[in-house]
């Protein structure tokens, strides 16, 4: 039970995210926001690596080396944007609205690796795709009920594509230490969006508030991807991300019981769609480890 454990704590932990980081928002400009979550990841897992190297526990995995400067390069870059464009579209955006839209990036992903990184897709896995893209224009129109799209969805939606993109260059390091890649997104993204809202002359909020950022930072981001790979070495990728599948409707769940405001009749359309779509994508997934 404790590798299930492991799973579902990172998916819980990533999904408190979003209504979270709302709720800091309110303090905190979002550039400098996204510096301070990724940062927090950084030094939280920079911490864990230490004192288990402290205290003897042995690598299981290479070290990060010279051969993958790209992959890294395109991780730090893309990690510096998408955090960006999720917190700018949660300003015009319902959180719970942005936890649905959240997972757009295994559309995103898995399309980028059939364009990109030539892997192959088959119609169950594209059907579940169609679902949640479908899901994801639903949710992208005007609450008003006019066709047009919202900004702020639209922001949501570029973020996926940026963490999809990131995704596909990770699996590219999937063999190496994962917690030496956490670290080496988490501080350089982080150092990067810090440097952009210094350029762009962003007020930043107490040391009080950068504190709460940096911590939910580690939670969310550092620990919850600890977490998983932790479960992934145990049961298995295909399992992980079953259990894990379910961040983007705890992240509902909690936006909907901190901001008490029930959404319309369009987004539980999209909910339902949505539900469907990850769920014929998580048992494309499970039998593809079967097989």
């Amino acid at each position: 039970m404790r590798p299930i454990f492991y799973a579902i704590a990172a998916a819980v932990l990533y999904a408190l995210m979003t209504p979270i980081a709302r709720l800091l928002q309110l303090r905190t400009p979002p550039v400098l926001e996204a510096g301070l979550l990724y940062l927090g990841a950084g030094i939280g897992m920079s911490v864990i690596y230490l004192v288990q190297k402290g205290i003897g526990i042995p690598r299981t995995r290479p070290s990060v080396g010279r051969e993958d400067r790209r992959f890294i390069l395109a991780m730090i870059v893309l990690d510096m944007l998408a955090p960006i464009l999720l917190l700018l579209g949660l300003t015009l955006c319902a959180p719970e609205t942005v936890s649905l839209l959240n997972n757009f990036e295994i559309a995103a992903t898995t399309f980028l690796a059939v364009l990109f990184f030539h892997e192959r897709a088959g119609r169950r896995l594209l059907a579940a795709i169609g679902l949640i893209t479908l899901s994801c224009v639903l949710l992208s129109l005007d609450q008003e009920g006019a066709l047009r799209f919202s900004p702020g969805a639209l922001f949501v939606l570029l973020a996926c594509v940026c963490w999809g993109l990131e995704n596909n260059c990770t699996s590219s390091l999937s063999e190496k230490d994962t917690r030496q890649i956490v670290i080496l997104k988490g501080l350089g993204s982080g150092s990067a969006s810090l440097v952009l809202s210094l350029l762009i002359r962003e007020q930043g909020p107490g040391m009080a508030a950068c504190f709460q950022v940096m911590v939910l930072g580690f939670l969310s981001i550092g620990l919850s991807v600890y977490l998983y790979v932790l479960a992934q070495s145990r049961i298995g990728a295909a399992r992980t991300s079953a259990f894990y599948a379910v961040a983007p409707f705890i992240g509902v769940f909690l936006s909907l019981v901190i901001f008490r405001k029930l959404p319309g009749r369009l987004f539980w359309l999209a909910l339902m769609i949505m539900a469907a779509g990850v769920c014929i994508s998580v048992q494309d997934t499970l039998d593809e480890e079967g097989a």
